[in-house]
């Protein structure tokens, strides 16, 4: 399916940073997007900034309930989505391992790997039951290099880069699975570990004018393959 097509796009995690600007940049092509988010007061913004082609929702992505009632909402009034992308994630303060709380660990893992997972669970059978569709789990380069500091962040996308090589290997023909490293953006994510520093990078829209096209054309051929968004 070319860029051209139009398509029901899911991103979670739309009320900021990448999946925001990712919204805009897919609205602008024709898409439909279906974005959900846990604030609802950026939900409320975006239910009035676009039009009522698209949906977004207050869900909570680490609860296996909240994306549940989500999905059979969306499903019933769109169908499956032609491309779904998790893209929801938090990051930790900066600090060792030792040194941050279980709560901490664990509502990160909630958000970035559970919630990966419970959004799949979901969607992916309609995806399946129709034989087309494409899954992209936001990675990143530290899915795939490590650093002091972050290291519950380093080991969900870790786990993300694994979880979807090997939902690669369980989907049908026709469709695909893929990890994207979005590379080094300038988000509230990245300034909190980057500092002022994270201002040497492009920032979200920037970085969404030529990865929104690199995502539209990432089809079923490229199931399983590591990918990263140009810079």
């Amino acid at each position: 399916m070319g860029a051209e097509s139009k398509r029901t796009i899911i991103v979670t995690g739309v009320t900021k940073g990448l999946g925001r600007a990712l919204a805009d940049r897919f609205a602008e092509r024709g898409h439909t997007v279906v974005g959900c988010g846990r604030t609802a007061a950026a939900i409320d913004q975006l239910l009035s900034q676009f039009d009522e082609t698209h949906h977004f929702s207050v869900v909570d992505v680490g609860s296996d309930e909240s994306v549940q009632g989500w999905a059979e909402q969306v499903l019933a009034e769109y169908g499956a989505p032609d491309l779904l992308i998790n893209n929801a994630a938090v990051i930790n303060e900066n600090a060792p391992l030792w040194e941050i709380s279980a709560e901490e660990f664990n509502r990160l893992t909630a958000i970035n790997i559970n919630g990966v997972a419970n959004v799949i669970r979901r969607f992916a059978p309609a995806m399946i039951e129709r034989g087309s569709g494409v899954i992209i789990n936001l990675s990143s380069g530290w899915g795939r290099a490590t650093s002091a500091d972050v290291a519950p962040y380093c080991a969900s996308k870790w786990a993300i880069e694994g979880l979807t090589l090997a939902l690669a290997q369980e989907l049908p023909a026709g469709m695909a699975a893929v990890p994207l490293n979005p590379g080094i953006v300038n988000t509230d994510m990245l300034q909190s570990c980057f500092g002022q520093s994270a201002n040497h990078y492009s920032d979200a829209e920037q970085w969404s004018a030529a990865a929104a096209d690199f995502i539209l054309n990432i089809t079923a051929e490229d199931n399983g393959r590591q990918l990263t968004a140009p810079s």
